[in-house]
């Protein structure tokens, strides 16, 4: 199963998806770390496709384990290349520190749960939504 938490940078994406992952038991990939280990901070459309793919095929690496993955995914696009079991759409701040990325950030037109006010209960909701699901394993 594939968590993603996606969002403008500074959502709380990284902190949900560590609650997420110690939570569940699943592990952790986050965007950022593997950009760099991968010496890699080209943010073109062609860099967060590469950026996507790769992270997409971490997540699938992992095989039937349970794995939660933070990025920012700012496009439709970027989000149809990285498939998932359950999206969380971390819709906490309009903008970030990055203005690049915040003028292309679309909606997402696809997602499971979307947190505008992040704190306790939002996880617990989060939790539960994910068990009644049934896609945790």
């Amino acid at each position: 199963m594939i968590i993603l938490v996606m969002g403008l940078s500074g959502s709380g994406k990284t902190t949900l998806a560590v609650k997420l992952s110690d939570y569940f038991g699943c592990t952790h990939i986050n965007a950022d770390e593997v950009r760099n280990i991968h010496s890699d901070w080209d943010f073109s459309l062609e860099g967060r496709l590469r950026q996507a793919k790769r992270l997409r095929d971490l997540a699938e690496g992992e095989g039937p384990r349970c794995v939660v993955v933070d990025f920012i995914c700012p496009l439709n696009e970027i989000q149809k290349e990285f498939p998932t079991d359950y999206t969380i759409w971390m819709d906490t701040v309009q903008t970030s520190k990055y203005p690049d990325t915040d003028s292309l950030f679309e909606e997402p037109k696809e997602y499971n749960y979307r947190i505008k006010d992040w704190g306790q209960e939002s996880f617990n909701n989060i939790i539960r939504s994910i068990e009644n699901d049934n896609t945790v394993y």
